[in-house]
């Protein structure tokens, strides 16, 4: 599978970064390719580090205005020219989402993808990775715009929360065993 992720570039404590490279090692160990943002810093260094030495690909998509922080050599590396165009080559290029922990950026990311499940104009699975709590809030939200009408969709069709990185996997491995 070609996995997307979406998470932040910040360089982040171990709270954060030990079970981003656990679910890193498992991808690239079960022979899947890592989608991301191709920088090479932060936590995004860390899942792709932790790909490529289990024996993954990665596949990047950078921007122009952060092409200098783009990972050297990867398998396969695309400049879109904007971050609404890398958003779109993103998705396109994945078979399933896995959202991190992140900030503004990883968050609009995530709200894209589900407003394309929200419309059926995606069927892709998307796993939300609750490090440590990290989402705890966010998913407080959720079940409230489910409670009081506000999605047309059962969140649970829209998104599987998941807080250890071997049940984030088994989901999009279970997910794609049905399609």
């Amino acid at each position: 599978m070609n996995i997307c992720v979406f998470l932040s570039a910040a360089d982040l404590d171990e709270r954060y970064t030990r079970p981003a490279r656990e679910f890193a090692e498992l991808l690239g160990k079960a022979g899947h390719t890592l989608v991301w943002g191709g920088s090479d810093t932060g936590l995004m260094k860390v899942v792709a580090d932790g790909v490529h030495e289990a024996g993954g690909r990665l596949l990047g998509v950078s921007v122009e205005f952060l092409a200098h922080k783009a990972r050297p050599g990867v398998d396969d590396m695309i400049i879109a020219s904007d971050l609404a165009e890398r958003k779109k080559l993103l998705l396109e290029k994945a078979d399933a989402v896995v959202i991190m922990v992140g900030g503004t950026g990883t968050l609009d990311e995530a709200t894209e993808i589900l407003e394309l499940k929200k419309h059926g104009r995606t069927d892709k699975p998307v796993v939300l990775l609750n490090t440590a709590g990290f989402y705890d809030g966010l998913r407080e939200q959720f079940r409230r715009m489910e409670a009081e009408g506000f999605l047309p969709r059962p969140l649970a069709e829209l998104v599987f929360f998941a807080d250890e990185p071997a049940g984030a996997l088994a989901y999009l491995e279970e997910q794609a065993a049905g399609h």
